[in-house]
């Protein structure tokens, strides 16, 4: 082949890699659209319905327990029938039911609601991150998942802006409704999104969903497995116990409604550096130093955080938590698809995801729980400081580099 012929090629390929980067990007961003919101939906449905503690942090909790659901049953369904139609599914599912939460008069339908729309999000998440990993270059896989997470700043920004110039002046339902948008881009998916050239590769799946379970935890694949799970869990943890509760922290320092989104929302901005800086770093100094620096920078800003008294501190200390942790998160998406093979990357990505979600139910309840019983912010975030740290013992100890490695 000459050299005219290799650059042609080579342009073809950087055009279907972008245009595979936006379509899967725009469906990631609505997915943190719908987290983020809830993130301020929280602040404002416990002013209106007189919620407790407690209460408040079982709508964190009931969305990560839809969210281990889906994360596992459409990690399966993915190996099954394909990458792109579970995306359009879970797509559609999360969107409706946000939606419809939105008309709900008490507490107990909003919940029930919560859980699909964390089903729907729980499935797309390691799904779409399977299917850009398989359809890109090893040169440039860890990278371009790592850009892939970085939609998921943009829709938190979207997700922050809706909270502060729609929650105040046309109430929170009005701000759910608009989460039920992205439905519609489901019809566009059909149409323009490829399936994983990798998953057609290899064909119509061969093994029973108990054989694929049985594999994972096999004596070949059990340490990542262990590995992944201890990583996702501390990591889903420590960021729904946080983050879910950011705006209701203001709330609670004294700070107005409005102010505490405003707040929020300048702290959200820090997102995408964090995911910029780590995209670029991920294949010069590898996953593991990636994943590990970041999750440390992380625990860090937590502890600082939680103890902060004046406003300066607050904002700086949150902007930290901001891009450190979404910097973690941009590398496990793209180390977590890697670990295995291609009949079973979709459900190992699935079930690690799933088994972080149980973290994501105790993380907010912790807080809720904590705070009734009068205990300090302070104490609160020192616990996700030292569940971010374990996190970190598994990478370093467990896990294996996989930098620009061509996939099985």
């Amino acid at each position: 082949m000459n050299t005219g012929s290799r650059g042609i090629l080579k342009q073809k390929k950087e055009i279907s890699r972008n245009r595979l980067l936006g379509l899967a990007g725009t469906g990631w961003m609505f997915d943190a659209m719908d987290v983020g919101i809830l993130s301020f939906v929280i602040a404002a449905v416990a002013l209106e319905w007189n919620l407790t503690s407690v209460e408040m942090g079982w709508i964190g909790s009931v969305n990560s327990i839809g969210m281990a659901v889906g994360a596992f049953g459409f990690g399966l369904l993915a190996d099954r029938i394909g990458r792109k139609n579970v995306f359009m599914i879970t797509l559609v599912l999360f969107s409706v039911a946000s939606g419809l939460s939105a008309l709900t008069m008490t507490l107990t339908a909003f919940l029930i609601l919560r859980f699909f729309v964390g089903a729907g999000l729980g499935g797309e998440l390691p799904v779409a991150s399977t299917l850009v990993s398989e359809s890109v270059d090893a040169n440039e896989r860890g990278r371009v998942v790592v850009l892939l997470e970085s939609f998921w700043a943009a829709g938190w920004l979207i997700a922050a802006l809706i909270a502060y110039f729609v929650i105040p002046s046309f109430g929170w339902r009005v701000a759910l409704i608009i989460t039920a948008l992205p439905a519609f881009y489901a019809i566009y998916l059909r149409r323009n999104l490829p399936d994983s050239p990798k998953y057609v590769e290899d064909g119509k799946p061969k093994q029973s969903a108990g054989a694929k379970i049985k594999l994972l935890l096999s004596k070949k694949y059990a340490k990542r497995t262990v590995m992944l799970w201890i990583v996702w869990f501390m990591v889903v943890f420590s960021y729904y116990g946080m983050f879910l509760w950011l705006p209701s922290v203001m709330v609670m320092k004294g700070f107005s409604m409005i102010k505490s989104f405003g707040y929020v929302l300048l702290m959200t901005l820090a997102q995408l550096p964090g995911y910029f800086t780590a995209a670029w770093l991920i294949e010069r100094a590898g996953r593991k130093f990636v994943l590990a620096t970041y999750l440390l920078g992380t625990a860090t800003s937590a502890i600082i955080f939680g103890n902060a008294e004046t406003l300066g501190l607050l904002l700086v200390s949150g902007a930290l938590l901001s891009f450190f942790n979404l910097g973690a998160w941009g590398a496990l998406y793209a180390y977590s698809p890697e670990q295995y093979p291609t009949s079973i990357r979709a459900t190992g990505s699935g079930m690690a995801a799933a088994v972080g979600r149980v973290g994501g139910i105790f993380g907010p309840l912790l807080v809720g729980s904590l705070l009734a019983a009068g205990y300090g912010f302070g104490l609160i975030f020192g616990i996700f400081c030292g569940a971010i740290i374990i996190g970190v013992l598994a990478v370093v100890f467990l896990g294996t580099e996989t930098k620009q490695l061509e996939l099985e």
